[in-house]
């Protein structure tokens, strides 16, 4: 295999880099290629959901957004959380209940379908993830971005397919106290963002970061 010079890894162009619609959100993330997979868990209750509904809505202005509500579905619950999030009928998300992993693989391969596909979240597909792991997903969905939602458990995500994932991911957000703490290998900073700014105040106190 041929080595690259520093000059021909500086010169390698990127095919297509992620557009977010959100001056805070873009400073975290940085200049992300559009493929690969990112990763947000959190314990339940803390806002995992609301950040991703967030993310959704500063994605979906550049970007064709699919969001998958494998565990939730589409009742009345999630609705509501949609519309606390902020999005409106202007933004333009394709809103799906649970498929399975081989659906997601075959509808996402189709051209001109969604660049962005969230999968909320992975303790609906332990079973299937141990068929096909997270890496083979990203290899069958080139050229696309998974964002994949977590529980936690003993600080770390749960099940062992979203622990590989954090391994793998080149974003990553623990959520916890109304609060998403990030990490991010194209901004190569880690950052704070509030979720709720009022509510993560009151949780966070004087620990909290601006």
């Amino acid at each position: 295999m041929r080595s690259l010079t520093t000059k021909n890894l500086f010169d390698m162009k990127v095919k297509k880099i992620i557009q977010i619609d959100n001056e805070i959100l873009q400073t975290a993330i940085g200049n992300a290629e559009a493929k690969g997979v990112w990763l947000v868990y959190g314990s339940e209750k803390n806002g995992k959901t609301s950040f991703v509904l967030q993310l959704a809505k500063a994605l979906c202005k550049r970007q064709k957004v699919a969001y998958i509500s494998a565990e939730e579905g589409t009742d009345l619950s999630f609705t509501e959380a949609v519309k606390r999030a902020g999005l409106t009928t202007a933004d333009k998300i394709a809103w799906y209940t649970y498929m399975s992993l081989a659906d997601v693989v075959k509808k996402f391969t189709k051209a001109k379908s969604a660049d962005v596909i969230i999968l909320d979240n992975a303790t609906m597909y332990a079973d299937e993830f141990r068929d096909m792991n997270i890496k083979e997903l990203e290899n069958k969905l080139p050229g696309k971005l998974i964002i994949l939602l977590s529980h936690e458990e003993r600080k770390e995500p749960h099940p062992a397919a979203a622990k590989n994932a954090k391994k793998m991911a080149k974003v990553y957000f623990n959520v916890k106290g109304l609060s998403a703490f990030g990490v991010s290998r194209f901004s190569g900073v880690s950052t704070q963002i509030n979720i709720n700014e009022t509510k993560a105040t009151l949780y966070w106190g004087d620990e909290i970061q601006q």
